[in-house]
């Protein structure tokens, strides 16, 4: 792979890192308590319970509408209590809270101090956090042997962003040897769940054959997977198989509206084959492709 390449596909990953933990945070700001609740969890966690002082750091951290403001300095507060008596929820929040500086300076140590606490306990959040310090070296010596480790050990557990992640990785090669069946593992066991990048991208290993025997009907289903959610990459390459009958029948409406559907969204290519196909389709067939386009 081309060093330019391999760059790209770097930030790529340091990109969907960073996507990751803002879902995180705006996950952890839901409000889904109610005050009562709080109540009895303060009594509880005043009394020394772990489970109650993680549990009254998370509604600190959101807050309750207008009884209980958000805080993160008593989110930490109760979070450290919880942590230091081994509650892995909460070690993962602390450490979540040092690295991001939300009630405490930041602190990446401190944060991989917490993670780690957390990780070794099985805590999967955890562990993906503390496999992406470990990958670009925030708080640690960068480490590819240990971000591989623990990016693994969330993905065993049914992290399914993880095991997008180490797709990733391993297809492209990045600070791994490349191995195309291991990508393929796990690009299935993400895209099974959902995850929509590694839908589009096991659509091309089959599509290419690269680490499993070619097969362009599994291609256009994970194609069409990903291209539902919105993939553009997916719609342009479907698009593609409807145009040239592979692993569906020849479809030039289909076609049609998936190049012309990534096409709106920016993907330059797919403009580029939307225009050689027009060439190709009869005046009923843009009709309806157009028809069904607005649609969408």
């Amino acid at each position: 792979m081309k060093l330019a390449n391999r760059v790209q596909v770097l930030f790529f990953i340091l990109g969907f890192i960073s996507v990751f933990l803002t879902v995180q945070v705006r996950a952890e700001s839901n409000s889904k308590y109610k005050y009562e609740n709080f109540l009895v969890t303060k009594a509880k966690a005043e009394q020394g319970d772990a489970g109650a002082q993680n549990l009254l750091g998370t509604m600190y951290l959101s807050g309750i509408r207008s009884k209980v403001p958000r805080d993160n300095m008593k989110a930490v507060h109760w979070f450290t209590k919880a942590a230091k008596q081994g509650n892995a929820s909460a070690q993962f929040h602390l450490g979540a809270r040092y690295y991001r500086g939300e009630g405490v300076p930041q602190d990446y140590k401190k944060a991989v101090h917490w993670y780690t606490k957390a990780a070794e306990q099985g805590n999967a959040n955890a562990q993906f956090s503390l496999a992406a310090k470990y990958f670009d070296g925030e708080g640690v010596p960068q480490d590819n042997m240990k971000a591989v480790h623990w990016f693994t050990k969330a993905a065993e557990q049914g992290e399914a962003r993880a095991q997008s992640l180490l797709g990733r990785i391993y297809y492209n090669g990045l600070r791994v040897p490349q191995d195309y069946k291991k990508a393929v593992h796990w690009f299935t066991n993400a895209a099974e769940q959902g995850e929509v990048r590694a839908q589009s991208l096991l659509g091309g290993m089959y599509y290419n054959g690269e680490g499993v025997p070619q097969d362009n009907m599994k291609a256009v289903h994970w194609f069409t997977k990903a291209a539902d959610q919105g993939d553009v990459k997916a719609q342009s390459l479907l698009g593609i198989m409807y145009y040239k009958g592979e692993g569906v029948s020849q479809n030039y409406v289909k076609a049609y509206v998936l190049l012309n559907l990534a096409a709106s969204q920016g993907n330059a290519t797919s403009k580029y084959n939307k225009e050689i196909l027009l060439t190709q389709m009869s005046s009923s067939q843009i009709e309806e492709g157009k028809k069904l386009s607005k649609q969408l």
